[in-house]
């Protein structure tokens, strides 16, 4: 997978798709465990201020480490 895009060179629409593709929502949470890791939040949800630009995907990320 590639590296998350920089905030400077891509749109919202191209961050929230790389937070989709990346954390895909399988719809069996006891073999996935994304929704664990993210507090029970969808990535989309815990990914809000790298989506909208105010954070950058490593900041948000340490949040959940």
């Amino acid at each position: 997978m590639l590296n998350a895009p920089e905030i400077k060179d891509s749109t919202t629409e191209e961050r929230r798709a790389y937070i989709k593709e990346r954390f895909p929502c399988i719809a069996d949470c006891d073999m996935c465990g994304l929704c664990k890791v993210f507090h029970g939040k969808d990535a989309e949800t815990a990914y809000t201020d790298y989506i909208n630009g105010n954070r950058s995907f490593i900041e948000v990320s340490a949040d959940y480490k």
